[in-house]
């Protein structure tokens, strides 16, 4: 449904321009933190999620960066999502217990962020902008910006995505192996809060409604 209404933006802002003429809004630029989330979800279609009955849940939230463990954590924020998660489960027939008391399913939950860098070239930015900044407001009509040196600039991005990964632990092999049976992923703006975590875990289950007990 986000990704739904990310559409509809984008097509109104297009048929705008196309009727007016003079609609400059981006409407990618205007969502609410709500609209601007993607909620992911994946799962093994070859497990029956209703021969599970018990699940566990960790007891913190693990703080990956660009690949690596860094800390595990347990803010205000952290406790919403986690608790959020025990409600879903619990609605979905699911009884929670201790790892100690061999739980069918294992719930981990992860705050995850990746730090990109890249390079700006000035002569090509300004050359794509130029729309915005006629050359006639200068008083020079019909020319184009021209920039005769290169000139660069090194930028960074922090992106932060929250990751849920749910593992089978009935049926965990002589391997030593565990393997994972769904994971679901929330991406946008705003997403670490305390008073929202509800209704984005409750946006994934409804992704997902083949987790149920039958119970």
């Amino acid at each position: 449904m986000k990704q739904n209404k990310i559409y509809l933006a984008f097509a109104a802002g297009v048929v705008c321009i196309g009727l007016l003429g003079g609609c400059t809004k981006d409407p990618l630029k205007n969502m609410t933190n709500e609209e601007s989330r993607i909620y992911i979800t994946n799962y093994d279609s070859t497990v029956h999620f209703g021969s599970f009955k018990t699940y566990s849940i960790s007891d913190s939230v693990a703080v990956v960066s660009n690949g690596a463990l860094q800390k595990k954590t347990l803010t205000e924020t952290d406790a919403a999502f986690i608790q959020a998660l025990k409600d879903n489960m619990q609605e979905r027939g699911y009884q929670l217990v201790t790892k100690d008391e061999h739980p069918d399913l294992g719930i981990n939950i992860s705050s995850v962020f990746n730090n990109q860098t890249g390079v700006i070239s000035y002569p090509s930015y300004w050359g794509y902008y130029n729309s915005y900044w006629d050359p006639y407001y200068w008083g020079y009509g019909g020319y184009d910006y021209y920039f005769p040196y290169a000139s660069y600039a090194v930028y960074q991005i922090r992106e932060g995505a929250l990751s849920v990964d749910m593992v089978d632990l009935k049926d965990a092999g002589n391997d030593k192996k565990i393997e994972g049976v769904w994971n679901g992923l929330i991406r946008g703006e705003a997403i670490f809060n305390a008073s929202t975590a509800a209704s984005q875990v409750k946006a994934l289950f409804d992704q997902s409604p083949y987790i149920r007990n039958n119970q």
